[in-house]
């Protein structure tokens, strides 16, 4: 999307400013100056150096005589006096002088250059900087007692974000679909008495694509999009996080129909305690959020999107109908929304013609929207390494080790009876999963260790994604894990630390059977 932005000023702007301050400056003080400089002598010391004839220029003015002295740099000065024989003296020493016939200023003018001028350029200095600190802070300096937000307004553009742009999300994209179109056509709705959902709540893991869904919403709807980070309401002083409450929803109310979109909305909308020394501010700034919210009217065309991945802590009262109608799950993609996601980042990359995206995708099981993102650009960073201009299948699967297990430690040096250890070790889970039949299919080995800390692992890759394990499933991954320590035994007759990261793996199944699933 593109965000509206005041134009800047180029720093010649600035530096012309600054270059006219200080010449306005030095033409000011530049009499001062020069008087500052001159040196105040008697009368009769003007007189001496007249008889001594080592004057050189006199300036006759009208309430002082300014003269200079032979092989002199400085520049004298003294009262004036009644004395008639003065120009007769001075020609007889051989000076030259002059007099001062300039008219005097008004005392009004003198009065205004001298301190209403300075008054009023140091005002707009002072009305500029605040300006600027205000714009720093986000208008909320409480020096200049503004309240403002930092609310980012994005307008439609033909390079925005827009539903084909996000992938594996097909439900979500659904739910958010009949959003759009009752920006476009709300009288569809109205005419047989329905209103869309006054608030609608995103959750989902980390990097399942909630802001991006928010995103796209906007570039469909062709609307007004306003944006704003939760934490971004949470101020140090009581008061200013439900000011820009209200000036979020006043902009946003003018602005109609439009969308409101609070990004992390758990950092001001987490379950109030009712401790007496709770955080104030917060609580201020969700009540004012409640507030907002619950008196919007059914025809005001404002809808909010919330994202959060901790709906848990959100409080009731901002999750009850009338506030947040509608949760809309933003789940990890399945194995075919997985495919789909990594054909979309695919396609701001080169890659080659026997790429299978349906084995990326289904090595990648588990991984969410970001995650598979970051595979594609890790790919590419390996095909730019390794001097190709295509990005192969190796390039991914290489990729996906690194997401899961780190990069490859070339530098690791281990003794012969450690990488004997580790081969065996891996040899155990492989062998056991492979002879099991109800068990995924091993698809690699290796013993090169990673910057995860591991010194090999083994990967199993499943046919197709599965949400329902069986007994016999479960019993079967805790043999799997528990295989390397058992081969380890049977090869050397010793034990070693290898295995406790699948001791510990093993562990957590088997308590989950017995906790959770009543095994």
């Amino acid at each position: 999307m593109k965000e509206v932005k005041s134009p800047k000023k180029p720093m010649a702007f600035y530096y012309i400013v600054v270059l006219a301050l200080i010449l306005l400056f030095n033409e000011m003080a530049r009499p001062y100056m020069e008087q500052a400089q001159i040196v105040p002598v008697d009368y009769s010391t003007f007189m001496q150096s007249i008889d001594d004839k080592t004057v050189d220029h006199v300036e006759i003015q009208s309430n002082q005589i300014l003269y200079t002295v032979k092989d002199d740099h400085k520049k004298y000065k003294t009262g004036i006096m009644n004395d008639p024989t003065l120009a007769q003296r001075l020609m007889e020493s051989g000076a030259t002088f002059t007099q001062d016939i300039k008219e005097e200023t008004s005392p009004l003018m003198s009065f205004f250059l001298a301190w209403i001028l300075p008054l009023l350029i140091f005002f707009a200095i002072g009305q500029y900087m605040s300006r600027k600190i205000m714009d720093r802070a986000g208008g909320n300096s409480m020096m200049f007692g503004g309240s403002g937000n930092q609310a980012k307004i994005y307008v439609p553009s033909s390079e925005g974000i827009h539903f084909s742009d996000v992938a594996g999300e097909d439900e979500a994209k659904e739910n958010l679909s009949e959003i759009v179109d009752y920006l476009h056509n709300p009288a569809k709705y109205t005419s047989i008495g329905a209103s869309m959902p006054k608030g609608v709540l995103l959750v989902g893991p980390p990097g399942t694509g909630k802001t991006m869904l928010a995103k796209a919403v906007a570039g469909e709807a062709n609307v007004p999009f306003f944006s704003i980070a939760g934490s971004e309401f949470v101020e140090m002083f009581v008061g200013m996080g439900a000011s820009k409450v209200r000036d979020l929803f006043k902009q946003a109310k003018e602005k109609a129909p439009c969308i409101v979109f609070i990004d992390e909305i758990d950092a001001i909308g987490q379950k109030r305690t009712g401790a007496a020394m709770g955080n104030d501010e917060r609580e201020q700034t969700l009540n004012q959020l409640l507030t907002e919210m619950d008196g919007f009217e059914g025809n005001t065309g404002v809808i909010i999107l919330a994202a959060t991945n901790r709906p848990d802590s959100l409080d009731l009262a901002l999750l009850r109908p009338g506030r947040f109608d509608r949760r809309v799950p933003v789940e990890l993609p399945d194995l075919k929304g997985r495919e789909d996601i990594l054909k979309v980042h695919a396609k701001k990359v080169r890659m080659a013609d026997d790429v299978n995206f349906h084995t990326i995708a289904r090595m990648a099981a588990g991984a969410s929207g970001a995650e598979l993102a970051n595979i594609i650009n890790e790919g590419a960073l390996r095909a730019v390494r390794s001097g190709r201009s295509e990005v192969t299948e190796a390039d991914l699967e290489e990729s996906i080790e690194v997401v899961i297990a780190g990069y490859q430690k070339k530098n690791a040096i281990l003794s012969d009876a450690e990488k004997r250890t580790v081969a065996y070790h891996e040899i155990g889970h492989a062998l056991v999963a492979a002879l099991q039949s109800h068990s995924a299919p091993v698809q690699k080995i290796t013993i090169i260790p990673r910057t995860s800390g591991a010194l090999g692992y083994t990967m199993q890759v499943e046919q197709q994604d599965k949400y329902i394990l069986s007994r016999e499933e479960l019993e079967n991954k805790i043999a799997t894990f528990t295989a390397g320590r058992a081969a380890e035994e049977v090869k050397f007759g010793l034990v070693s630390t290898g295995a406790s990261n699948d001791i510990e793996q093993a562990t957590k199944l088997a308590r989950a059977m017995i906790t959770r699933y009543g095994m």
